[in-house]
């Protein structure tokens, strides 16, 4: 099989892409041939050695896909070759098998398109875990997106319009707030050209705002943090912009609101009932047609280093995905 792989630490360049053995499901694996794998920061991370995991090298990221059971290792119950099924592997999915635990499969419901499951988990799982568990999130309340063209942020403003919220898009130019506008958001700044906290304050009305979602860092927390309203949530998902901030807490105590951290890889492992319940939740959504990952990209699977450089770039609108010549070469289905 063809795999892409990180032989050394380093940018997307570094990576090459080699015919490899295909893996042998050992007892409670399960061995899939991947249909499509998401491209998320993470990934740009892992490679270069700098994410909280840091598998041995040679590996090959790729933290989500979605495919087909090929076969199964002893011990397994629930799953049979042809099933159709999420793979949330961490890492190995930039290829066209992925070896992974039994327990990291989610069945997909018939008539879900592959390239929306494969879009599901790490970014709609992350923000709907961050609005409904963390903030929960109330109809009515005022929802501030950052960085929110990305994948992330698409994934907030439509739950973020699903459960109720009035949606304020923030990001770097007019043509990601297009996007944002057309996934649902209520109103946009762009804080390339305008005052973050100056246009929050008047989109609020001088309230400010109820939940902000902050998937980006840097020099937008702090303006961000003094527009939060009283009682508001202030969600810490990551940090694109590279720098981990710093805020003075005195805000938060004036605000009288709360920094929530947002760890859905943590959450998953610690409460693997609730994951699964939100997991199914979001599921029923997907198929139902109440929520649509936006795809703004294909790339085959020998060009993922073109794919992760502009994720890493920051120059990603909506969700980029690779594809396998068996993703290509099957129908797709109505999602």
């Amino acid at each position: 099989m063809k795999a892409v792989l990180a032989k050394r630490h380093g940018p997307p360049e570094s990576l090459v892409l080699e015919e490899v053995a295909s893996p042998v499901p050992g007892p409670g694996q399960v061995l899939v041939s991947v249909h499509a794998s998401a491209v998320n920061f993470p990934d740009t991370l892992i490679i270069e050695n700098k994410y909280q995991f840091k598998p041995e090298l040679p590996f090959s990221p790729g933290g989500e896909v979605a495919g087909t059971v090929k076969q199964v290792g002893e011990g397994v119950k629930g799953h049979a070759p042809g099933d159709r099924v999420i793979a949330v592997c961490g890492w190995g999915g930039f290829a066209e098998e992925v070896l992974t635990d039994a327990s990291k499969l989610v069945r997909l419901p018939g008539g879900v398109d592959m390239e929306a499951a494969a879009a599901l988990v790490i970014t709609y799982g992350t923000s709907h875990y961050a609005l409904k568990d963390r903030a929960a999130i109330q109809p009515g309340e005022t929802l501030l997106v950052l960085g929110a063209a990305g994948g992330t942020g698409l994934s907030a403003i439509e739950l973020g319009k699903l459960m109720g919220a009035k949606v304020i898009a923030a990001a770097s130019t007019d043509e990601k707030l297009a996007l944002c506008k057309a996934l649902g958001a209520d109103e946009t700044i762009n804080y390339a050209t305008e005052d973050l906290r100056e246009r929050v304050k008047a989109l609020s009305g001088g309230r400010g705002v109820d939940v902000v979602y902050d998937p980006v860092g840097g020099s937008y927390t702090e303006p961000a943090l003094r527009s939060m309203a009283w009682k508001g949530r202030y969600l810490v998902i990551g940090f694109t912009a590279g720098e981990i901030p710093r805020p003075a807490l005195n805000l938060v105590l004036l605000k009288g609101c709360a920094i929530v951290g947002v760890f859905y890889g943590g959450f998953s492992q610690a409460e693997p009932r609730r994951y699964d319940s939100l997991m199914q939740e979001l599921l029923g959504w997907l198929q139902q047609g109440r929520i649509r990952p936006a795809i703004t990209a294909r790339y085959p699977l020998e060009r993922a280093a073109e794919a992760l450089r502009v994720v890493a770039d920051r120059r990603a609108t909506g969700k980029i995905m690779l594809t396998t010549e068996l993703g290509r070469a099957s129908p797709r289905q109505p999602g």
